[in-house]
């Protein structure tokens, strides 16, 4: 089981996007270094689909913009978050299905607008589950 690293900064600002955009799905990038599997900055995109609040969209061009800048500062993309709207942080199968292995899928719980639990998520090599991922919360200082 491998461990995500996230400092107390990008979990606020991971669960401050949640929250503002309740009750709709929140969604964004998590970059850093694949190495260390540790995310140095967290990239919100617009859902584009905010007519509900149990599915995101971002446009295929949209998400190639932000991965390609995001690469283009060094970083690597460590995968992606979003939220789930007055339901669990677990995943469920429309996650599962278009999630895509070696990448972490951080899930916020926001339950009646306050950011609740957040865990991560990988897709196994078979695509026939997720397990979760175990996340190392570090204060901001701890660089």
């Amino acid at each position: 089981m491998s461990t995500l690293f996230l400092s107390s900064k990008h979990h606020t600002q991971i669960a401050n996007h949640a929250q503002a955009g309740y009750p709709s799905e929140v969604v964004g990038i998590i970059a850093g270094s694949k190495t260390h599997n540790r995310i140095s900055l967290v990239q919100s995109l617009e859902n584009e689909r905010s007519d509900t609040n149990n599915r995101y969209k971002v446009s295929g061009l949209t998400l190639y913009r932000a991965t390609q800048a995001l690469e283009a500062e060094g970083l690597d993309i460590l995968g992606y978050y979003h939220s789930h709207p007055d339901h669990p942080s677990q995943y469920s199968d429309f996650d599962r299905d278009h999630a895509l292995p070696n990448l972490s899928y951080l899930i916020i719980s926001v339950q009646k607008g306050t950011a609740a639990q957040l865990q991560s998520w990988r897709l196994t090599e078979d695509r026939s589950l997720m397990l979760e991922e175990t996340i190392d919360f570090f204060d901001s200082e701890q660089l």
